[in-house]
This record gives C-alpha cells, sequence and structure tokens, in this order.
C-alpha cells in the first residue's frame, strides 16, 4: 500500500469497519464498572493525521502519558461512543457535533483490568482545541502515513514505571513524545485495518 492516502480514501475505508461481537466476559467487566471508552481522532487534513493527547504530569494514573481523549464509561453513558464523545469535549474542547463516528476497533484490555472501546472518529482539518490543563499538557498528532509504514512500529523491551517487571513493549515513532502501552496497541490495530484493507 502506499504511504499517501487521501482524506477520500481513508474515510472510505474506516466507514466499513464493524464493531466486533462483545464477550460475556467483556459485558461482565463492563458492568463491574472497568469499562472505558476512547477516542480515536483522525483529523482529514490533505495529509490526514490521528490526533493525541499528552496526560498532565500530576495525573496519579499515566501521568505524562500519551494517550487517546477518552475515559471510564459512567452509569450516565449511553454507549461507549457517548463516553469518547464527553471524555473529548472535557478534556480537549472537542465539540461533539463535528465528529463523524465510524466505528469501533477491537476491545483493547489494560494491565490494569480495562476493557477499553476505540472509537473511531473523523475530523474536519481546522479545528480549534482548548485542552483542560487539569487533565492534558499537550496537544500533538501522528500521520497516518506512519501506521501505512510496514517496518512500524518496534518491538522494546522496557521496564514501565512504578514496575518491576522488564515487559515487551509496541512504540510508534514521533519526534517529540513516546507513544507506547495502550496508545500503540490501539494504533496498530488501526494500522492493521488500514493496511488489510489497501
Amino acid at each position: 500500500m502506499s504511504a499517501l492516502l487521501t482524506a477520500e480514501t481513508l474515510r472510505d475505508r474506516l466507514h466499513r469497519l464493524v464493531p466486533p461481537a462483545e464477550s460475556a466476559e467483556t459485558v461482565a467487566q463492563m458492568m463491574q464498572g472497568m469499562a472505558a471508552a476512547v477516542l480515536v481522532p483522525i483529523i482529514l487534513d490533505p495529509a490526514p493525521r490521528i490526533l493525541l493527547t499528552r496526560r498532565a504530569d500530576h495525573l496519579r494514573n499515566h501521568g505524562g502519558q500519551v494517550s487517546f481523549p477518552g475515559g471510564r464509561i459512567d452509569a450516565t453513558d449511553l454507549s461507549p461512543e457517548s463516553a469518547a464523545l464527553r471524555e473529548a469535549w472535557e478534556e480537549v474542547g472537542l465539540d461533539p457535533g463535528v465528529v463523524d463516528i465510524v466505528g469501533r476497533l477491537p476491545l483493547h484490555e489494560t494491565g490494569t483490568g480495562f476493557v477499553v472501546t476505540p472509537i473511531v472518529g473523523l475530523l474536519p482539518p481546522g479545528l480549534i482545541l482548548k485542552p483542560d490543563a487539569a487533565e492534558v499538557s499537550d496537544l500533538l498528532s501522528l500521520p497516518v502515513s506512519v501506521l501505512l509504514d510496514p517496518a512500524q512500529p518496534k518491538r522494546q523491551r522496557m521496564r514501565p514505571p512504578g514496575s518491576t517487571d522488564w515487559r515487551d513493549f509496541y512504540v510508534w515513532p514521533h519526534d517529540e513524545h513516546y507513544i507506547w502501552g495502550a496508545t500503540a496497541a490501539i494504533l496498530l490495530s488501526l494500522a492493521r485495518w488500514l493496511r488489510s484493507e489497501g
């Protein structure tokens, strides 16, 4: 597949996403409050890119890490989609009305037991976002073309902060930020979809 992907082609491929079936175990975890949702926002610039955040350093969970807008699914949320849109509004000031939800990627279970539903949404170019400094220290993006590179992501062995165990992680290249963990795994899921659709 060419590393060049137009916004129109990308939109066509992503509109074929099909929500995966949820297992009984996953539903049980969701009922126990271990469900979360993230928005995977793709900005439809001439060279499409994925919007990411850097979490505020002072946050107790995953402070300073690169992530998607998102969080725990609340009892008042009607669906993972509504939770992801609510969190994106709270974290970066993204108006839910401008997001074109195109589907879900496979569920991702974190090391802390959360079951995360990644919701893929397309955004128009030129949006002005207002990150909440209490939650987000920076906005960044990753070109979709990077996801199409079959040499990416790289596997690295590291010891996560606060852990004594070494683990193998996927890491996506970025000039200024370290993209790993659940975020890297979800990006890999999106990359595999885009590559298989090429």
